[in-house]
C-alpha cells in the first residue's frame, strides 16, 4: 500500500511540475510513462499499457528495439556529433544505404519532420527560380487543405487549422491551398505557370487518417509531370510500413519527386529527417545555402540504418498489410454494433480511425480515458477522432487482444 501511495504520489508531481514548468502547448492524457518495450509501456505505477499511437507512427519499430538502440549506444560512445564543417566516417554510408532504399540519387539530412518540410519547401524554390525559370520571388506551392506538416511559421502558414493560425501571422505568402482528394480543384490551380510544387500527405494524419479515394495519389501525379510541376510527398507520419507498404505513395505506384521522411525513420530513439531527390532538383543547393549542425550527425546515421533495417528484415509492412485488414474489419464491426456512438471508422494498414458521435453525449476524450484505465492507449484528434496506430510488431494476438478492449470500452459507453 505504501508503495502504491508513493508512485501516485510520483506521478501526480510528475504532471505538476510539467504543468508549472513547461509551455502549456500540449494536453496529454493523465498517465506518466516511465519505460517501454515492443508494443508495451508502462507507468509509474508499473501498470501496463498497449500503445497505440506509437509517439504519433515513430515507434513503427517497436519501443526501445533492441537493435536500434545498441546501434546507437555503439555510436554514442565512438562520436556524436563533428557538425558538417568535417566529414565523419557514418554520413557517406548512410547516404548510399537511404538513397538505394528508396531510389534516389540524392540526400538531404536534417533532425525533425517539420525541418524536413522546410527543406524540402525550400529545395522546390530553388529548383522553380534555377531550373524551370519562375521569375524571382514569384515560387507557390499548392497545399491541401486539413493538412498537418509541422508548426513552423512557413507550414502553419499552409494550414487550415484555425488552432494553428489564430495570432501567429503575418503568414508566409506564396501557398495556394486545394480540395484533398479533389483533382479537378488542383488541375484548377496548376493553371498557374509559377506554382514551383505540389505538397501532400498521401493520408492526412493528423486531420484523423483521412484516406483518399483509389487513384487520387497518381492522378496528381500525372498532372504535376504534364504541369512541370514537382509531387512532393510528406511520409513523415503515413511512411514507413504505417500504411501496409514501405511509403503509402507505393499504394498507387508513385515515385514522388521529392520525398519527406521522420518519425519511425530512427524507431523513435532519436531525431532523424531525411528529404531525397534526385540531381537535378537536389544539386540546386548549393554550400552554404542551407544546413543543419546536427542533420547527419554520427548517432543520426547509425540509428537510421538500424531503424530501416529492421523495417525491411522484420517485414513490418507486411505485417502492417496483413494485420491492418484485420483491424479494420474488427473496427467496422464494432461501428455495426455501436452507430449510435461511432459515426465512421476509416483506414490503411495500421492507421486507423474511429469518429465518435459526440452528440450522443460522449467524446472521443472519454473514450481514450476509459481505453486507458483498460489498458490501452491512445489520443483524440479534432475533437472527435481516436487514431489507433500501433507498433508494427504488433502480433496478431496483441492485435486482437486490443480489439476486445476497444470492443469492451465502446460497449460499456
Amino acid at each position: 500500500m505504501e508503495t502504491l501511495m508513493s508512485n501516485r504520489i510520483a506521478s501526480e508531481k510528475a504532471i505538476e511540475l510539467e504543468d508549472k514548468y513547461g509551455a502549456h502547448n500540449y494536453h496529454p492524457l493523465p498517465v506518466v510513462l516511465e519505460r517501454g518495450e515492443g508494443v508495451f509501456v508502462w507507468d509509474v505505477n508499473g501498470k501496463q499499457y498497449f500503445d497505440f499511437l506509437s509517439a504519433y507512427s515513430a515507434v513503427n519499430q517497436g519501443h526501445c528495439h533492441p537493435k536500434i538502440v545498441a546501434a546507437m549506444i555503439e555510436q554514442a560512445q565512438k562520436l556524436t556529433l563533428t557538425s558538417r564543417a568535417f566529414y565523419n566516417d557514418c554520413l557517406g554510408e548512410y547516404e548510399q544505404f537511404v538513397t538505394s532504399y528508396f531510389c534516389f540519387d540524392k540526400v538531404l539530412p536534417m533532425n525533425t519532420g517539420a525541418e524536413g518540410v522546410e527543406t524540402a519547401l525550400k529545395l522546390a524554390r530553388k529548383w522553380a527560380y534555377e531550373v524551370k525559370g519562375v521569375a524571382s520571388n514569384e515560387a507557390k506551392i499548392i497545399v491541401c487543405k486539413n493538412n498537418f506538416h509541422g508548426r513552423t511559421i512557413s507550414i502553419v502558414s499552409a494550414s487550415s487549422d484555425p488552432d494553428a493560425k489564430n495570432n501567429f501571422g503575418p503568414f508566409t505568402p506564396g501557398i495556394i491551398s486545394v480540395e484533398y482528394n479533389n483533382v479537378d480543384a488542383l488541375t484548377e490551380a496548376l493553371k498557374d505557370k509559377t506554382v514551383a510544387g505540389f505538397l501532400i500527405e498521401p493520408i492526412q494524419g493528423e486531420a484523423g487518417v483521412v484516406v483518399p479515394d483509389e487513384g487520387y495519389l497518381k492522378k496528381c501525379y500525372d498532372l504535376c509531370k504534364q504541369n512541370n510541376v514537382l509531387f512532393i510527398a510528406d511520409e513523415i507520419q503515413s511512411g514507413l510500413g504505417r500504411t501496409g507498404k514501405r511509403l503509402a505513395c507505393d499504394h498507387e505506384n508513385v515515385h514522388p519527386d521529392i520525398l519527406i521522411l521522420g518519425k519511425a525513420l530512427s524507431g523513435g530513439t532519436y531525431p532523424v529527417s531525411a528529404v531525397l531527390a534526385n540531381n537535378e532538383i537536389m544539386l540546386c543547393i548549393k554550400p552554404g545555402q542551407h544546413g543543419s549542425t546536427y542533420g547527419g550527425n554520427p548517432i543520426a546515421c547509425k540509428v537510421s540504418v538500424a531503424a530501416l533495417s529492421v523495417l525491411r528484415d522484420e517485414e513490418l509492412s507486411e505485417n502492417s498489410e496483413r494485420l491492418g485488414k484485420i483491424l479494420l474489419k474488427e473496427l467496422n464491426s464494432i461501428q455495426a454494433e455501436n452507430p449510435e456512438l461511432i459515426k465512421l471508422v476509416r483506414g490503411k494498414g495500421l492507421f486507423c480511425a474511429m469518429i465518435i458521435n459526440e452528440r450522443n453525449g460522449k467524446s472521443a476524450w472519454e473514450v481514450c480515458l476509459e481505453l486507458m484505465n483498460d489498458g490501452l492507449l491512445a489520443k483524440p484528434t479534432h475533437g472527435d477522432i481516436i487514431r489507433f496506430a500501433p507498433p508494427l510488431i504488433i502480433t496478431e494476438q496483441q492485435l486482437m487482444e486490443c480489439v476486445s478492449i476497444i470492443r469492451k470500452v465502446i460497449t460499456k459507453f
